[in-house]
Order: C-alpha cells, then sequence, then structure tokens
C-alpha cells in the first residue's frame, strides 16, 4: 500500500481488521483508536510510514474471546448501545488502564474523548471503573459476553491472530 494510506484502511481493507471503525477521517469522533507503542491514537490520522516498525494493537488483539476486563465491563455495565464507537472507547481506555490503574473519573474523561452517539458516558466511566477494579485484582465481572461469533470463528476469519497468545 502507498505509505501516506492512513492507518485504518491498511488495518480494514488489508488486514481485514475491522473492529477498527471508520467514522469520521478526521481525528474527531475517536471511532478507529488503536494503541501504537503504548499510545491511544486515532488511526485515521496516522500513516503507514509512520505507523512503519511501531507495535499497534487493535480490538481484535486486545482479546479475540471478548474476555478482556474491560469488554466485560462494557457489557455489565450497559455501556454497549450501538457498538460503533465502542472498540475505539476500549482501546482507549486500555491505553488508559495500562498508564493509571486507578483513575479518577476526571482521568476517564480526558482520556476517553471519543464520541458516542448513543450518549452511554456516565456508564462508560463506571465500566472503566469496574476493568480497573477487576485489573488491580479487587473485583470481578459476572457478564455473559455479547452474541456474535464465536471466538474459534473470528481466530479463523482473521488469520494474524490464529494460534496466537500474548
Amino acid at each position: 500500500m502507498d505509505p501516506a494510506t492512513p492507518l485504518l484502511w491498511a488495518l480494514r481493507d488489508a488486514s481485514n481488521l475491522t473492529g477498527t471503525k471508520f467514522g469520521c477521517g478526521q481525528g474527531d469522533c475517536g471511532s478507529c483508536v488503536v494503541d501504537i507503542d503504548g499510545e491511544a491514537l486515532k488511526s485515521c490520522m496516522v500513516t503507514l510510514a509512520e505507523a512503519e516498525g511501531r507495535f499497534v494493537t487493535t480490538i481484535e488483539r486486545l482479546s479475540i474471546d471478548r474476555s478482556h476486563p474491560l469488554q466485560q465491563a462494557f457489557v455489565a455495565a450497559g455501556a454497549v448501545q450501538c457498538g460503533f464507537c465502542t472498540p475505539g472507547m476500549i482501546m482507549a481506555a486500555s491505553v488508559l488502564l495500562k498508564k493509571n490503574p486507578n483513575p479518577s473519573d476526571a482521568d476517564i474523561d480526558a482520556a476517553l474523548t471519543n464520541i458516542c452517539r448513543c450518549g452511554v458516558y456516565p456508564r462508560l466511566r463506571d465500566a472503566v471503573q469496574r476493568a480497573a477494579r477487576v485489573m488491580r485484582g479487587e473485583s470481578r465481572i459476572s457478564a455473559t459476553p455479547p452474541p456474535g461469533i464465536t471466538p474459534e470463528d473470528a481466530a479463523a476469519a482473521v488469520p494474524a491472530l490464529r494460534g496466537k497468545k500474548d
């Protein structure tokens, strides 16, 4: 692909990692947030040339079986509505919790600037706080995974993830 191609399109079109969503294409909405070397970046604003040699984590790699505490907490807190903005929010929250395992609501608001048309913001804060408690070993989440394809089907659909573990 052309080095000037936005990383978003390389992920979605060339790698079939469609969990990263196209929203505005201008870096405003946050639907395309991925973790690049420990930073929450909008993949529509990062070119392939800029991503070269860097480690990119998408929602698919965070947890292909939806078992990551953030994914479970989003379900438990009812912070998933239409789901379009969810991957970007979860990726931004993932970076936040790596840097700050005990964030305040103000920390969450500052780190997650994603736009959600469904307005899940209060539940978003709750989900991040729940996941933080789980990740610190203070709590557990009992939520059923959302309906969808099985982890095995997900791994089969994305060859880059097949059989790989962190």
